[in-house]
């Protein structure tokens, strides 16, 4: 079956709509959680005017610790790395012959028969790599789990929409609440198992997708 070329454009047109949608995320799903409502669960039938499921301290500092409460994380991520290596390797040779007294025959010529030969070889080998990378930022989080252990799994994520570019930032983690500090906030330093990305669908994402696209097209479609 062949498809016309308006096919092709529709089909072509259809995938980088795809495209246009939301990258790919390495961190913890969901992004979010709703708090459990508390009209939605039913209060135990045992006559009590206190209930432990939904008691809170009137004089408790507002630190996240259930499902559904926001923590903010200062992300501030630097890492740099360096790798030198180097190798050399020297070979040096040298060969001689001569010719003697060839049984008595002619000693004034073979004497000054011979050969010499001198061989170097030198090799050296250098390379240096060295990365760096700087992620400073400010992101709100939702405790979307509480463990055991009563650590908090958090995730979220922003999205910044400039022109017609938009760009994500997001963010998973476990948070043991003894490090977060007055207005729930803590750093992305203390958060175990932290993955953190910062992603986008600007059009430069999009030439790739088309180069992509190209290609695939131009190999079935014989010119």
């Amino acid at each position: 079956m062949k498809l016309s070329l308006s096919t092709m454009v529709v089909v072509a047109a259809g995938l980088l709509a795809g495209c246009a949608t939301q990258p790919d995320t390495i961190v913890q799903s969901p992004l979010t959680a709703r708090p459990q409502s508390t009209a939605a669960m039913a209060p135990p039938a045992n006559g009590a005017i206190f209930q432990t499921s939904s008691y809170r301290p009137i004089f408790e500092d507002k630190r996240a610790r259930l499902v559904g409460d926001t923590i903010t994380i200062t992300i501030n991520e630097r890492s740099s790395a360096g790798k030198q290596a180097g190798s050399s390797a020297s070979k040096t040779g040298e060969v001689s012959a001569g010719v003697g007294n060839i049984f008595g025959l002619l000693p004034g010529v073979t004497r000054r028969l011979g050969a010499t030969a001198d061989t170097s070889i030198d090799y050296a080998d250098k390379g240096a790599v060295s990365s760096s990378n700087n992620f400073i930022s400010t992101l709100t989080v939702t405790v979307i789990d509480v463990l055991p252990n009563g650590n908090l799994l958090v995730a979220g994520e922003k999205q910044i929409a400039l022109d017609k570019t938009s760009e994500f930032i997001r963010f998973s983690g476990v948070v043991d609440p003894s490090t977060v500090a007055a207005g729930n906030r803590v750093s992305s330093q203390q958060v175990a198992d932290a993955k953190i990305e910062y992603r986008s669908n600007s059009h430069i994402d999009g030439a790739e997708v088309m180069s992509m696209l190209a290609r695939f097209f131009l190999s079935v479609i014989p010119l």
